[in-house]
This record gives C-alpha cells, sequence and structure tokens, in this order.
C-alpha cells in the first residue's frame, strides 16, 4: 500500500475543521488579463517533477507536449535519461523510451516506487518505503541497497535521485540529502535538510556547477564550499545561477543568494501561490484564484494579471510557461 499523502489536501482538512471560512487573495490593481496562451491536446492527468500526463495519453515535458503515449493506467514517476519512468497497475516499474520506439525494461519490484533516475544502465529508485537501491538495466541485478526511516505520511512533491558524475544523490521521505558512491557502492555522506515528523521529504533539488540546493516543505539546505539551512514554510521554489526564489505558506515571495542569505522579501496577504517561474529579469508567480504576479527579480517592483484558470488544476512549471487543464500561458 502506498503511503504517499498528499500535504495539500491534509491542510486544506484541517483549516475547514478549524473555521468557517477562509480569506483568499484579493488583489486591487489589475493590470489586466494575461494573453500570451495556447492550448494542450488534452487537460492534465497527471503531474510528476519533470513531466506531466495527459488525459489522451500524450506526454509533456518542460520542453513541451510530446506525441509519445504513456498508457492510461500507468502512473508517471519522472523523465530520465531518454527514459519514460512509469509504474503499472501490477506495482511494476517500466521504463519506456521516450522517442516511442520498442525496448521497454520491466522491473517486477513487489513494492511501491517513490522515485526513480536513469543515467545510462543504472536506475537509481527510491521505494515508498523510504529504501533506496540501483539497479542495472541491462541485467536487472540490485547494485546497492540502503534502508533509512519509513515515513508516516508525505508531500506527493517527491524529488528523483540525482546523478552527478559518479555519485547518485538521494532525496530521501524523511527530508534527508543521501549521497552515494556509485562505483564503490557506499555511502559517502547524509545530510539532514529538516527534521519534522510529517510530510517532510525533500521537494526539490537544484544542482549548478558545485553549487547544491535542496528543500522540504520545512526548511532548506544549501552545499557548497560550506554547508547551510534556514527554516521556511516553503510552498515553491527555484534555483538559477541568479539566486534563489521561493514562496512561503504566509504568501511571502522571498529572494536568497545561493548561500541563504536574505536579498528581499515582499508579502501578499492571503495569496496561495501553486507556482513559480523565473524568466530574464523577472519572477512570475501563478496564484490559486486566477492571477500572475510578475516581480523584478529583486522584488522592488510587480504587476499582476488575471489569468482564466480554476483552482483545482493541476500546475505543471515548464520552460518559460505554466500548464494547468488544457491551456498554458507563455512567459518568454
Amino acid at each position: 500500500m502506498k503511503i504517499i499523502v498528499s500535504g495539500s489536501l491534509i491542510a486544506a482538512m484541517m483549516l475547514m475543521s478549524g473555521c468557517s471560512h477562509k480569506e483568499i487573495f484579493k488583489p486591487e490593481n489589475v493590470k489586466g488579463t494575461w494573453k500570451n496562451s495556447g492550448r494542450l491536446s488534452a487537460p492534465i492527468r497527471e503531474v510528476s517533477q519533470s513531466a506531466a500526463s495527459l488525459e489522451n495519453g500524450r506526454l509533456l515535458t518542460k520542453e513541451g507536449e510530446k506525441t509519445v503515449a504513456i498508457p492510461q493506467d500507468f502512473r508517471l514517476i519522472n523523465v530520465s535519461d531518454g527514459w519514460i519512468i512509469t509504474e503499472n497497475k501490477e506495482g511494476h516499474l517500466v521504463l519506456l523510451p521516450e522517442e516511442g520506439t520498442d525496448g521497454t525494461i520491466t522491473f517486477d519490484m513487489k513494492r511501491g516506487v517513490a522515485a526513480a533516475t536513469v543515467q545510462g544502465d543504472t536506475a537509481a529508485i527510491l521505494f515508498t518505503n523510504n529504501e533506496m537501491a540501483l539497479y542495472s538495466l541491462e541485467t536487472k541485478k540490485l547494485l546497492f541497497k540502503e534502508s533509512s526511516n519509513a515515513p508516516v505520511a508525505v508531500d506527493a512533491r517527491i524529488a528523483n535521485p540525482y546523478f552527478l558524475k559518479e555519485l547518485v544523490l538521494f532525496l530521501t521521505l524523511d527530508g534527508k540529502v543521501v549521497i552515494v558512491n556509485s562505483e564503490t557502492k557506499q555511502v559517502l555522506r547524509s545530510l539532514v535538510i529538516s527534521s519534522e515528523e510529517y510530510f517532510n521529504n525533500v521537494t526539490y533539488l537544484g544542482v549548478i556547477e558545485e553549487n547544491l540546493i535542496a528543500a522540504t516543505g520545512n526548511g532548506i539546505l544549501a552545499l557548497s564550499q560550506k554547508e547551510g539551512r534556514e527554516k521556511y514554510d516553503l510552498r515553491n521554489i527555484t534555483y538559477t545561477a541568479d539566486g534563489i526564489w521561493m514562496t512561503t505558506k504566509q504568501g511571502e515571495v522571498i529572494a536568497l543568494s545561493p548561500s541563504l542569505q536574505l536579498k528581499a522579501k515582499k508579502k501578499f496577504p492571503f495569496a496561495h501561490f501553486v507556482g513559480i517561474n523565473v524568466y530574464n529579469d523577472h519572477v512570475y508567480l501563478l496564484e490559486e484564484q486566477g492571477y500572475m504576479v510578475a516581480l523584478t527579480k529583486d522584488l522592488s517592483t510587480y504587476e499582476i494579471y488575471s489569468v482564466d484558470m480554476e483552482k483545482e488544476n493541476k500546475i505543471f512549471v515548464g520552460e518559460g510557461r505554466f500548464y494547468f487543464d488544457d491551456h498554458y500561458i507563455t512567459i518568454k
């Protein structure tokens, strides 16, 4: 039985039990409707960290919609190194070639897979019990296994393992980054991001050159020449060569340096941001009531636009685009 539970759903239930109504974001100065938009071939069915699937089975990556289709009863996990990584209804891990030709690889795992990534002949897999493993694609043999504390409940946004040369970074369900040498099959280091009991899985990883940024819903870790941590109630986060931008559950937008030094902060009362995208000199935030906030990177000025979207849409953030339902809006 899978233990992956939506943190946003639980939070919403708790809020409804404690109060009769919820304050919503109602900006006064809306510049107009964002016009740069388009349509997908079908509504979004499912969203993962790296891609999404549409109701007609088509794959949606950060670069846009693809013609390759995913079977309706397959759960999308990741798109990695030319493979579409999925899990079928029998619980098998199924790797589909991204170009849509023959060559499917199937692993009978006999347990739920939370996240997975492929590089070359190696598949790095994080199971729903928080166990980490490496498998050979050619022989399907187990190359490495490491156990960790099983979580009680996790956020549905689960970060996939990451290959960095000979290293594999496992982003665990209990708030850690576990660094494994794929050649020696040894754990080199385990970094704790945060230690909350619930919904503390790693939801984001960004690596630029020698700098690493990892986050849970409760905090953020920066690792470069030195190690740093800060606590935040995060909703969304993105990392570029210019810095880190994130939103919090309190409606804040925060700009940090790669070493987690505070650069700027702006609060939008009652805002519930569901997506963040950085392009050129602006930070774009999608708000669940149907607004897009466009801020300068230093957060000094902003403009707000209305967006035609439903509150309950599944959101996928691509390169210069926000996708929801069967629509997208372009920020390029």
